[in-house]
């Protein structure tokens, strides 16, 4: 069994049931470039990387100065008061509670900006509990293993005692380069198929199940030499 000491959570749709807010403000936002809106689906697709590499993955003929625009349009949704806001996952909060309580370190490292994080940090009264947050804009997005390599050299923890939980294929793979463990969750933008492919340990049904799953299959918290 494996000695956690440093649980590393991606955000929108591993934490927080923000796949709606993501598509409609990004389908707003290629309507405001006067660009062809994409699918559900294929927005969905690109949840989890940062933003530059979305907008470029969504609109594959857009230069920078479009790309740029469509983003600024994004944000602008995405921080205005059109869309109603994101709710945690039933069980979150309850769960990096209990987590933070015995003993876990606990970071966030997201395709997020830092302001987005922020905002929703503080929305949600859940900053106080994650010792480190990484963001697409301090770092390269998903799959680089950038942003999950600082966090890791911040928080003096070795690879062999960190665990990834996310719900994409691209937190997978940041997990896979930085030789870290990792988790999937199936309530999010991916399938559990295409999760385990990129090298998850076993998917989870909800965030709930997490605290079993550790339980289980990973060392008494407790009795860590760390």
């Amino acid at each position: 069994m494996k000695n956690y000491a440093l649980l590393v959570f991606d955000w929108d749709g591993t934490l927080m049931d923000s796949e709606h807010r993501i598509v409609t403000c990004m389908q707003l936002a290629a309507t405001d470039a006067g660009r062809a809106v994409p699918e559900d689906a294929a927005v969905r697709n690109i949840i989890g990387l940062g933003m530059h590499e979305a907008v470029s993955a969504l609109f594959p003929q857009a230069g920078e100065r479009e790309i740029s625009d469509i983003i600024d349009a994004y944000r602008v949704h995405w921080l205005g008061e059109r869309i109603p806001p994101s709710s945690l996952f039933p069980g979150a909060e309850t769960v990096l509670r209990g987590f933070a309580e015995s003993g876990y370190l606990l970071a966030v490292a997201t395709g997020k900006s830092r302001r987005g994080l922020d905002k929703v940090l503080e929305e949600t009264g859940l900053g106080e509990l994650f010792h480190m947050t990484r963001c697409a804009d301090e770092a390269y997005s998903k799959p680089h293993p950038q942003m999950l390599e600082d966090i890791l050299t911040d928080l003096d923890t070795p690879p062999a005692q960190a665990l990834v939980i996310g719900d994409t294929e691209y937190d997978m793979q940041m997990a896979a380069n930085a030789r870290v463990d990792a988790l999937g969750v199936v309530h999010g933008a991916h399938s559990s198929e295409r999760l385990l492919a990129e090298g998850a340990l076993t998917v989870l049904d909800h965030l709930q199940q997490l605290p079993d799953w550790l339980a289980l299959n990973a060392g008494n918290k407790q009795e860590m030499d760390v």
